[in-house]
């Protein structure tokens, strides 16, 4: 089955150019208020898709073990100088439509920032749910379509696409925005409960981030975002959903190997060469690379 398209950041300068020199501040204070209010303080295996170069990392210290995961080797690289290499923490070149870890193994994930880029979103999705544990907590941002410019806009004729509908737009290139009861119904669908909503970056303009402290924003930001409880008019939305199961919880993997699975087969029997992961089944061969384990290409 042919895969759909793949946003790659494969050598970008992502970190630098659009968080350290873009002006971000406000909407990174912003995402760790709404974290604060939405992860749990603890755990045993947490997974990071679309993790980049590490930038909310640091926030999820409470869990023993952290899966950082990204399509590019380059933003992982740069995430290893910025963490470091230790035991905590795992990092993971994967492509988050065929996931290379076994079923049902983190008690928690995140996705933020990084569903906007799927061109099959339930797709994406629905590889996330079969890594959870029941009860497991998975942290999802979206750019949200139904935003208040976006409204706005289509009122005074200068955009064509309505955002009131529920179907995706691509206003760029394998770059979406989703409305907020079509990611309620995917994820429904997909058998997870949704505990909460908060509505992020509500002064995501210019002017405002010229005029105003960052702190002051994000503080003004962290008193509105319940009201995404209500209605959802921000650019970012966080949702936070809990997996629901009948299945008893599987105990976390203790050998590196016992987290693993071959994303081309599905198998499980992994052995260690130390310079790659090869699979007894399908006999692919996924390479480890300076500390990272590459499951997006094979030797």
């Amino acid at each position: 089955m042919t895969k759909p398209p793949i946003c790659n950041y494969e050598g970008s300068d992502y970190q630098q150019a659009f968080w350290e020199q873009g002006n971000r501040q406000y909407e990174d204070l912003a995402e760790g208020i709404a974290f604060q209010r939405t992860l749990p303080k603890s755990g045993k295996l947490m997974l990071e898709v679309g993790a980049g170069a590490g930038r909310n990392t640091p926030r999820y210290a409470g869990f023993e073990r952290i899966v950082v995961m990204d399509y590019s080797t380059t933003q992982l690289a740069q995430a290893q100088t910025k963490l470091g290499r230790s035991a905590k923490y795992i990092y993971v070149a994967a492509d988050v439509y065929s996931l290379p870890f076994r079923n049902q193994i983190f008690d928690a994930a995140t996705m933020i920032r990084v569903l906007h880029h799927m061109a099959d979103a339930p797709k994406a999705l629905n590889q996330i749910k079969n890594v959870l544990q029941p009860n497991a907590v998975f942290i999802l941002e979206f750019a949200n379509k139904l935003n208040l410019k976006a409204i706005l806009r289509y009122w005074l004729g200068k955009q064509n696409w309505n955002p009131f509908t529920l179907e995706p737009v691509e206003f760029v290139k394998l770059n979406f925005d989703f409305h907020p009861q079509a990611i309620q119904n995917w994820l429904s669908d997909l058998g997870f409960r949704i505990d909460r909503i908060l509505t992020v970056s509500h002064f995501r303009l210019g002017v405002l981030k010229r005029l105003f402290p960052a702190k002051w924003l994000a503080a003004l930001d962290g008193i509105l975002q319940p009201s995404g409880r209500f209605f959802q008019l921000s650019p970012s939305v966080f949702v936070q959903a809990v997996m629901q199961s009948a299945n008893s919880a599987t105990p976390p993997p203790g050998a590196m190997l016992e987290l693993f699975k071959c994303p081309d087969c599905g198998s499980e029997n992994l052995i260690d060469q130390k310079e790659y992961l090869a699979c007894s089944a399908c006999k692919a061969e996924w390479p480890i690379q300076d500390g990272i384990y590459n499951f997006k290409e094979k030797r």
